[in-house]
């Protein structure tokens, strides 16, 4: 029997897949063309499970370490779950991420791309690799400057060999995110990049407008933390 906070959950799930489906629809996108990244970072797997339930699959973590403790197991009992590093990569975890991760969201240095490389060759496994990009230039934030990202790219691609395929970016909590998701889609376009994952709980209606391919909502649906 589910108590109160797991059916909030599931009902946070199913208002939010309605937003986006809306959403979607006012873009003129196929409901199809965005996925959702249920971030479960915090939660353990108590919390986790009846959002399996309800047919989520897809799910995002900010540490290494704590989806290491959660995730092999609660993989174990459900198939088809695809697993996101959605936070910052310590290049001494490269190894355990390309282990665990299906889609790495924070590729942000050169550091990075080359312990990935090698992890990569090394594992014969190849997770989905977004390149962050500090979109609002916030020293605080991890990211590629906007005006670097080209030459970053350049680098992963040649130097590296990695396959990148879109772009991340978290817009300052205090700005509107509608022009960080439209540099964005400038970025990926002049690059050929198709993946975008832009938008959380609070915006991600308005980053499916600027072609959002990937939200990552986690308040929207598991509460607050």
């Amino acid at each position: 029997m589910q108590n109160s906070s797991e059916n909030d959950a599931v009902a946070g799930l199913t208002e939010v897949r309605r937003k986006i489906a809306a959403a979607c629809k006012a873009a003129g996108r196929a409901p199809a063309s965005v996925i959702l990244v249920a971030v479960s970072k915090t939660f353990g797997p108590d919390a986790v499970e009846p959002i399996l339930g309800a047919g989520q699959t897809v799910f995002g973590e900010n540490r290494v370490q704590e989806a290491e403790g959660k995730w092999p197991a609660l993989k174990a009992g459900h198939s088809g779950v695809e697993l996101h590093l959605i936070g910052p990569l310590q290049s001494n975890k490269a190894a355990e991420a390309v282990a665990l991760f299906d889609v790495i969201h924070s590729v942000d240095r050169p550091k990075i791309a080359a312990g990935l490389a090698k992890e990569i060759a090394r594992q014969g496994r190849s997770p989905l690799l977004f390149v962050e990009v500090n979109t609002g230039a916030e020293p605080q934030k991890a990211g590629v400057l906007p005006e670097a990202t080209d030459a970053f790219l350049a680098s992963c691609r040649d130097a590296h060999g990695l396959n990148i395929y879109g772009l991340m970016c978290i817009p300052p909590l205090d700005e509107n995110p509608a022009p960080h998701f439209a540099l964005l889609e400038k970025i990926a376009l002049r690059n050929g990049l198709t993946g975008l994952s832009m938008g959380m709980s609070a915006d991600f209606e308005t980053a499916i407008q600027f072609g959002a391919t990937h939200v990552r909502v986690g308040t929207a649906i598991f509460g607050g933390r």
